[in-house]
């Protein structure tokens, strides 16, 4: 009952991250006016507005002009649900919960205005950068000098990648919105894990995005936003930071 009831609450909370996600990039407000239809304007009623099953009795169509829903409405919801589950399986019920709760939500708020739009709100990171630190000080982060060392490192890296991609190819490679989202991260898991962020989120990046220049036949000068990866890498390490770590120690050296 107690992973359900997160399910349930990370659900709910998905369904506003959904009008984040919508509203935050048109410079919209997330709190007025409430939920409506995209299509004819009108007000959602709260029977239509019941995460994941509002959109099964809907069919995913609006109630008042038959307009199709966007299945992203209840994939973000379930995701929520998920995480919130995976969180509580982690860090037990804790102020901790909280904090990576929030960040969490985050990452997936940003992680879809990315795929849609290419930014990522500093609404987002820059608020979020100075909450990881304040965690960190309040006890319910890393220790504050890892918590500091990782906002520089992971901004300071990809900043130097994007200074380096530049001077060599004359082209942006690394907005400046993926930085100060790796300085959050870095805020929130500290300098291993903001590496360990990186290195999944590169990887995982790298596999993604040649997979699609070939299914595409297209070149490299495609533009694939890299906040999702990071944001993926960053729940990993999160999530499996440790075991990842010692698993990797075991296999390169033996340790």
């Amino acid at each position: 009952m107690l992973y359900l009831s997160a399910f349930v609450i990370g659900a709910i909370i998905g369904s506003f991250l959904n009008v984040c996600i919508y509203r935050l990039p048109a410079g919209e407000s997330v709190v007025y006016p409430p939920s409506h239809c995209p299509g004819c304007g009108v007000r959602i009623r709260s029977r239509d507005n019941i995460p994941l099953l509002s959109y099964v009795l809907l069919r995913g169509r609006c109630r008042s002009c038959g307009a199709a829903i966007s299945v992203r409405y209840p994939a973000v919801e379930a995701l929520s649900g998920a995480l919130l589950v995976l969180l509580l399986y982690r860090l037990g019920l804790s102020p901790k919960l909280g904090v990576y709760g929030a960040f969490v939500a985050a990452l997936i708020v940003v992680s879809f205005i990315d795929l849609d739009h290419q930014i990522i709100p500093d609404v987002i990171s820059l608020p979020g950068i100075v909450v990881g630190l304040v965690a960190s000080v309040l006890g319910q982060g890393p220790p504050l000098l890892d918590s500091l060392l990782g906002a520089l490192v992971g901004g300071g890296m990809l900043y130097a990648v994007a200074v380096g991609y530049h001077a060599f190819t004359g082209r942006e490679g690394m907005g400046g919105g993926d930085i100060k989202l790796l300085a959050m991260i870095g805020a929130f898991l500290g300098w291993r894990g903001v590496l360990l962020s990186l290195i999944i989120g590169s990887f995982t990046g790298a596999v993604v995005g040649a997979s699609l220049i070939l299914a595409r036949r297209t070149d490299s000068r495609v533009p694939i936003p890299f906040g999702p990866f990071l944001a993926l890498g960053a729940v990993c390490a999160l999530a499996f930071g440790d075991r990842l770590i010692t698993w990797y120690l075991q296999m390169a050296f033996g340790l």
